[in-house]
């Protein structure tokens, strides 16, 4: 076997960018720093925001709920008025709301306090005792010291579990308070269940402490809900402040970016009233002394140095009206002069214009044109810049005895296309983004003599997009290139259908002015002559 097949493949995972990996640990760490220390210092092992949030749950429950616990104190101190002394059951009511008035006094006190660590602190001490108060008062009353030989195993079972459902409830949002308003009472009635000797008590008893850990359960998980609650809102609080605060940046950035746009469109239109100006001039100059309209040099050589400033001022010049057109059409500021075109003719002339300059080369251009095509409603000029374009980077990057097809035709879906195909040296795939970047320019562009500025390809891909057609770019390296620009079919003006025959037209009669006299004289009655 091979060394290659003993070994086997192993699949690597793609390295970490090693300048956000660091800032991102940095960020956990500092997550879990702030997390150890809010455990430390919240009084439910969580953050101290959320220990004050279910206190003030509890007040809200505890204030919402005042009427229900007020008629079940008095209720059932008439109903143990029967069995009791009356004056020990109106002993024990009036000691119950009092415990209760002082509970919903606290509970608004505190909706009315600061929030603060120690605030928070303090209260939830304090609610666990009041709580533990109003535990001790059910239990007072469940269990007489004197006994209620009268009352029932079952009545007793049936308040016990009506009064630490209620205490469950009430107290779900801090299960210590939960717990102090009901194991006194839980553990008091089982323990007088247990002590009656019988096996029905030992039974009662049992489900007095299952029922007990039933409901603690029950107030644990409504801990559990509420506090899941509170931070998946604190997360999204922060993810709105997040998004807040990357929206302003976001703004002022955009701010920044059309501040900074403005000022490069001052710029290009400054410069390019400032360039063009002496550039017409050198144009204008080196032109006439490239024809030597008024005498001929006293050295051959200026005459050749002249052509060489004519065609070098012509290339900026050119340079100069793509950035313009460039940075016109990435503000918006392009605006298409749309009529009625013809694309095969918009080709051919752009083949016309350039064809002395590939026969210097040595490339021949076939033209394969589909006859009788509607016209196409876009910009002629934009529709000719691309065609130029296109077909001049065939030209500059196609060998010499190279080939170069022009073709126009439809599209499957009734549009229309053209396209340009060469047997140049070909682009590579990873370079395609590259050359239709601004300024991109691909690695045989830059070994080329003929380079430029980049600008021919991305102003071609722009203006097709304002048109609203695609914009495709084929190549292969030694191969060639193929670039098919295709139209909607919204834009091409199909001929209208011929008229349907209308119906034949009747005579038209003509009144006479006899005609108009006799209709205007009155009708006479033959019977009376009138």
């Amino acid at each position: 076997m091979s060394e290659s097949a003993e070994k086997p493949e192993v699949f690597q995972l793609p390295a970490e960018d090693p300048v956000v990996a660091p800032a991102r640990n940095r960020r956990a760490a500092a997550q879990r720093v702030r997390e150890a220390r809010d455990r430390l210092t919240s009084t439910s092992g969580t953050r101290p925001a959320f220990d004050h949030e279910l206190i003030r749950q509890y007040a809200q429950t505890r204030l919402s709920a005042s009427f229900v616990i007020m008629l079940l104190v008095i209720v059932t101190g008439a109903l143990f008025g029967f069995w009791i002394d009356p004056i020990t059951a109106a002993v024990w009511t009036v000691a119950m709301l009092c415990i209760h008035a002082v509970v919903i006094s606290g509970c608004k006190r505190f909706m009315h306090e600061p929030v603060s660590p120690q605030t928070t602190r303090s209260w939830h001490r304090r609610f666990v005792i009041l709580d533990l108060f109003y535990g001790l008062g059910w239990t007072s009353i469940l269990v007489h010291p004197l006994g209620l030989t009268t009352v029932s195993n079952t009545l007793l079972m049936f308040l016990m579990l009506l009064v630490v459902a209620v205490s469950s409830m009430l107290a779900a949002s801090l299960p210590i308070a939960a717990l102090a308003a009901t194991v006194p009472v839980t553990c008091a009635i089982a323990l007088n269940f247990a002590l009656g000797g019988t096996l029905d008590g030992y039974v009662l008893a049992a489900l007095t402490v299952a029922a007990e850990a039933c409901f603690a359960l029950l107030s644990h998980r409504l801990h559990s809900t509420t506090l899941a609650t509170l931070e998946a809102r604190a997360e999204k609080d922060a993810l709105i402040g997040e998004l807040e605060q990357s929206k302003a940046i976001s703004d002022e950035a955009r701010h920044r970016a059309e501040a900074a746009n403005v000022a490069k469109s001052r710029f290009l239109a400054q410069m390019s009233h400032e360039l063009r100006t002496p550039l017409n001039a050198i144009l204008g100059f080196s032109e006439v002394m490239k024809s030597e309209i008024f005498g001929g040099h006293a050295v051959p050589v200026y005459k050749d140095y002249s052509g060489d400033i004519h065609n070098s001022g012509v290339h900026l010049l050119n340079l100069i009206n793509e950035i313009l057109d460039l940075s016109r059409i990435e503000a918006g500021r392009y605006e298409l002069n749309e009529e009625a075109i013809s694309l095969v003719h918009v080709v051919s002339d752009c083949h016309h214009l350039l064809k002395l300059r590939a026969s210097s080369r040595g490339i021949t251009i076939h033209e394969v044109f589909e006859q009788d095509m509607p016209r196409l409603w876009g910009d002629e000029r934009a529709v000719r810049q691309v065609v130029l374009n296109l077909l001049s980077n065939s030209i500059k990057f196609t060998p010499q005895g190279g080939e170069i097809w022009l073709k126009v035709g439809w599209t499957a879906s009734g549009g229309q296309y053209l396209s340009v195909k060469d047997t140049g040296s070909g682009i590579p795939e990873e370079e395609i983004p590259i050359v239709l970047a601004s300024f991109g320019q691909g690695s045989n562009s830059i070994k080329s003599a003929e380079q430029g500025a980049g600008l021919g390809l991305p102003i071609a891909k722009s203006l097709v997009d304002m048109h609203g057609g695609t914009f495709t770019l084929k190549s292969k390296l030694r191969i060639g290139t193929e670039v098919i620009v295709t139209f909607p079919p919204e834009r091409v003006m199909s001929a209208l259908a011929p008229m349907a025959d209308e119906a034949p037209l009747q005579p038209i009669l003509v009144e006479t002015d006899e005609r108009k006299r006799a209709r205007s004289k009155p009708i006479m009655n033959a019977g009376t002559g009138l």
